[in-house]
């Protein structure tokens, strides 16, 4: 991709110049900057604008093919290629949707290392999600002692960090791959991490708070059983 993933670096940045590399109606807009988020691991994409020369064309969307292409609103104007554009995300969105993702690794890393359960899938919207994991049965007060678990990580405010590791020194960290089938394309040589620090490290491409305290109090909506060996929580975040 000729897009540069500003995300990546500083998940904090919410406003960035660029300049157009490319502006199809069928496929979208490239950038070659861009912190938008395009979506993956069961984060959603996020939305935002693109203004230039007094235009706004609006972002509600993006996806992979030869490059990374944002996806305009429908009948919005495409900036013409080479034009110099100002980004900026939908604040309240990016927020929300990083204090749900890290908390899903917060509940991930405590089910994990009291249960020894991995994660066999996952969704999130803001403020919301759920994780699947293979656990063949649930003790008695299982769902309180999950949220009373998972609030104790958000109060010790651990520091949660990204980095990058060549792809062998990754997978030579214990348990690196939470889910119970490596979903790590064999192509991918530089893997990122994301380490909550004491509690979870696992690889993943999404955006995230900077500590535990930040992703708020957590509740637990529901446990559900979805077949033998596959239980279901789902989580709520406080607004």
């Amino acid at each position: 991709m000729r897009t540069e993933r500003l995300e990546l670096e500083d998940a904090t940045l919410r406003e960035w110049s660029a300049t157009v590399l490319a502006a199809d109606p069928d496929q979208g807009i490239v950038l070659d900057r861009s912190a938008f988020y395009p979506g993956g691991g069961g984060q959603p994409p996020d939305h935002g604008v693109l203004l230039w020369g007094g235009v706004q064309t609006r972002i509600v969307g993006a996806r992979y093919a030869d490059d990374l292409w944002l996806v305009p609103a429908e009948d919005d104007p495409l900036p013409p290629v080479g034009t110099v554009v100002q980004g900026a995300l939908e604040d309240e969105r990016r927020g929300a949707m990083m204090r749900t993702h890290s908390g899903l690794h917060v509940l991930s890393g405590v089910v994990f290392r009291d249960f020894g359960a991995l994660v066999t899938g996952s969704n999130m919207e803001p403020l919301e999600g759920r994780l699947d994991f293979n656990l063949e049965g649930i003790p008695e007060g299982f769902k309180e002692s999950v949220e009373e678990a998972i609030n104790a990580e958000v109060d010790a405010d651990r520091a949660i960090r990204a980095y990058s590791l060549p792809r062998e020194e990754a997978f030579a960290i214990p348990d690196i791959i939470r889910t119970a089938t490596n979903l790590l394309p064999p192509e991918i040589e530089i893997v990122r991490i994301v380490d909550i620090n004491g509690l979870d490290v696992q690889a993943d491409g999404g955006t995230h708070v900077a500590s535990t305290r930040q992703v708020g109090r957590m509740r637990v909506v529901k446990v559900e059983n979805k077949g033998k060996g596959f239980r279901r929580i789902r989580v709520a975040l406080e607004a």
